[in-house]
């Protein structure tokens, strides 16, 4: 079976092809003979009720550079396409609203959307934690300044973020007694008109990194990348210069997959990554999660044919 593929991402020419989870993706669907229809979320539009997206087929090759070619462009329904993998990155702001409406128009027509529209408008990263109390660490949000203020004297060292952003953007850690605890909180909260989200500091991120899971229909392979933070950086994420090393998931790893993997499921998120610091799950990426190349070079696997695997059989269905 040839399988009509779009893959909506970020523009191509800045991929890093080593570590890049959409290349991986196209990868793995051209192995199979798929089609291969690349679109920026610009392209994306809607005509008299019909979702269009401008198009164009592309072919790649696994290298450093020189990866890619474009051939056929053309505007096209995206209702033609068997499925559409949505791997624009965040910020989850009311363009990216936009975008999962026109998919749900497509949607509507039989088209295969990965990860689901709705489920992406209603799983956004960091609130959706808030679903699973019993996996997280103690977690706060809020815009309330006096609130977080609590939070800290009572957990003495903590995280605090915004809701929207990725890649350890704007990630702050404050301990009791900090001296720019007021302008921090002021900063992220916009003076009170943005919610954050607050999480007491978990120290294992030192010892066993930030260790990214990924579930293929609520289900992990057995794996997770543990970035490890660089001396003197709170943060563990790839994009602030963490380094990742694949692991075999822990007894406690495979508990807490299997509380959320049930739900993602039901909610048509197809593909997505936990983020998991010692014995808790800090976030739940559902937007454009990575780490694929990372796992399957270290450790054998082809996380990204899995995942084919799987889109395989729902196309069919």
């Amino acid at each position: 079976m040839t399988i009509k593929l779009g893959m909506v991402m970020d523009p191509i020419d800045s991929v890093k092809t080593y570590k890049d989870s959409s290349f991986a993706m196209l990868l793995a669907a051209q192995k199979r003979g798929w089609e291969l229809n690349y679109m920026e979320m610009e392209d994306l539009y809607v005509l008299n009720g019909e979702a269009y997206g401008r198009m164009k087929t592309l072919s790649v090759e696994d290298k450093l550079t020189d990866f890619y070619e474009f051939h056929d462009s053309y505007d096209r329904p995206l209702s033609d396409l068997d499925v559409i993998i949505q791997r624009k990155d965040p910020p989850f702001d009311m363009e990216y609203v936009y975008s999962t409406y026109i998919l749900e128009l497509a949607e509507t027509k039989g088209t295969l959307i990965v990860n689901k529209p709705q489920s992406l408008r209603d799983a956004n990263e960091k609130m959706f934690t808030a679903v699973f109390p019993q996996t997280g660490p103690p977690t706060l949000i809020t815009r309330n300044a006096a609130q977080i203020k609590e939070f800290l004297s009572e957990h003495r060292d903590i995280i605090i973020k915004p809701l929207d952003m990725m890649g350890g953007s704007s990630i702050f850690r404050i301990g009791a007694g900090s001296p720019n605890i007021n302008v921090i909180i002021e900063t992220l909260t916009d003076q009170g008109e943005t919610f954050t989200m607050v999480q007491r500091y978990i120290p294992d991120v030192v010892k066993t990194g930030d260790k990214r899971i990924l579930l293929i229909d609520g289900e992990p392979n057995g794996y997770a990348l543990a970035r490890m933070p660089t001396e003197g950086e709170t943060r563990a994420n790839m994009a602030a210069g963490g380094k990742g090393i694949a692991v075999e998931m822990t007894k406690r790893d495979h508990w807490l997959a299997g509380q959320i993997g049930p739900k993602l499921k039901e909610m048509g998120l197809i593909f997505v990554g936990l983020d998991v610091i010692g014995d808790y799950v800090t976030e739940i990426n559902v937007t454009s999660p990575t780490g694929i190349r990372e796992v399957d070079e270290q450790k054998g696997t082809d996380i990204a044919g899995l995942l084919m695997d799987a889109i395989e059989k729902k196309v069919k269905k």
